[in-house]
């Protein structure tokens, strides 16, 4: 297991990805205030609501070594999502998941850092599979997840309180491998 450091920074051509930071949580609210961008990760979430699901990943750090990264465009320094390793109570796996606010949707920003979130799970928490679970008609996260190499494995669930019914997408360690060091 990683563990949580201060300092972790991945940089990606366009993209900072690293720990979140309390000055991340107005974007992180309005992001979760957005009922589009919200529409496949459960919906629109108050202000209060938000802050909890902001220290929930914050805490996740904390004590499992990793969790979504806030993403951070380089050339203008601000909060453009969040993305990353996933994995709480009774999920259906090892998860690299993403949500970008809805400005910044058609850019790549989610499969640039997914990728760069995929390579540091296989290498530092030594992952050896990756899922994204993807709401049936999210037909966008569909298509990053095809243009990472992910494969529809199958249906899942995801536990409660989410209680939702997914397609489970993603890959192992080894294919991952052989695709990304042609």
């Amino acid at each position: 297991m990683a563990k949580y450091l201060p300092d972790l920074r991945i940089l990606t051509p366009r993209l900072l990805l690293r720990p979140l930071q309390m000055p991340d949580f107005d974007s992180w609210a309005e992001f979760m205030a957005d009922p589009e961008a919200t529409r496949f990760l459960g919906g629109v979430q108050p202000r209060a609501l938000a802050w909890r699901s902001f220290m929930t990943m914050a805490g996740a750090w904390h004590l499992q070594g990793f969790s979504m990264f806030s993403v951070i465009e380089r050339s203008s320094q601000r909060w453009v999502g969040r993305l990353g390793p996933w994995m709480p109570d009774g999920w259906p796996g090892t998860e690299v998941g993403w949500g970008i606010i809805r400005e910044c949707w058609g850019r790549g920003y989610a499969a640039e850092g997914a990728t760069a979130a995929i390579d540091w799970a296989f290498d530092e928490l030594g992952w050896s599979e990756v899922i994204h679970a993807i709401d049936p008609a999210n037909g966008a996260s569909q298509a990053v997840a095809r243009k990472l190499g992910s494969g529809l494995i199958g249906p899942g669930r995801l536990p409660a309180p989410i209680n939702t019914t997914v397609e489970i997408w993603g890959q192992r360690r080894a294919a991952w491998r052989a695709r990304t060091q042609r």
